[in-house]
């Protein structure tokens, strides 16, 4: 299947940074207004914004966990939940046919350390816009990637799971090519619709890369 792609990122700047055409729209998911023309007339839509914690000046990592914050505006509350709301809602309005939303792995757990990052509890803002998604009516696919590397995809055995059971293991992450990967193979199989799953991965070399979407798909039984 192929698929037309348009992009959807907050400013002028990072259009250029990523080479941008008319493919790519510039709009603030904070504002309902500013992203619907971006959304007009798509079938599907992968939602990967998040909120970004930021390292206070001075800290030092080598001394201990440092300290982070969000810029003003941009804490998880507004970006995790207010705008993942708005794409969804804006999406729901656009007569889209399916969203595939990125969360993390972790929600499970009220006190994880992503959640005390800038005292933003990310992960619980962040479950609170996969509620949404979930009663939301669209076809949904939600996937919480484990801790993201950069490193080539397609050469690993992907894992599925659920309620954080993978953050038990040493399979708890995973190139974030693969994520950008299972995102499109879920666009293509209905049995990645109405599902939510964590995804991590093998380390490369073991076990044998995952090229049958559709099957990984129909191992996860969880709706949320």
């Amino acid at each position: 299947m192929q698929f037309i792609g348009r992009g959807l990122v907050r400013t002028p700047e990072s259009k250029d940074q990523i080479g941008g055409a008319d493919d790519v729209f510039v709009g603030d998911i904070r504002n309902t207004d500013s992203i619907l023309a971006a959304l007009e007339g798509i079938d599907a839509l992968i939602i990967l914004t998040s909120a970004v914690p930021k390292m206070k000046p001075g800290s030092d990592p080598t001394k201990g966990r440092p300290d982070f914050y969000f810029d003003e505006g941009a804490y998880p509350e507004q970006v995790d939940w207010i705008g993942q709301k708005n794409q969804i809602y804006a999406a729901k309005a656009a007569g889209v046919k399916h969203i595939v939303l990125v969360g993390s792995m972790g929600g499970m757990n009220p006190n994880h350390m992503l959640n005390s990052l800038g005292n933003g509890n990310i992960l619980i803002w962040k479950r609170k816009a996969e509620q949404y998604l979930a009663d939301s009516g669209i076809p949904y696919t939600i996937i919480r990637a484990g801790g993201l590397q950069d490193k080539p995809g397609g050469l690993r055995e992907l894992l599925v799971g659920k309620d954080d059971e993978l953050l038990q293991t040493d399979t708890r992450a995973i190139p974030r090519a693969d994520v950008a990967e299972v995102c499109i193979q879920a666009l293509q199989f209905e049995e990645a619709k109405f599902k939510a799953f964590d995804l991590a991965s093998k380390p490369e070399g073991a076990g044998t890369p995952t090229t049958d979407f559709k099957a990984l798909f129909a191992k996860v039984t969880a709706r949320f």
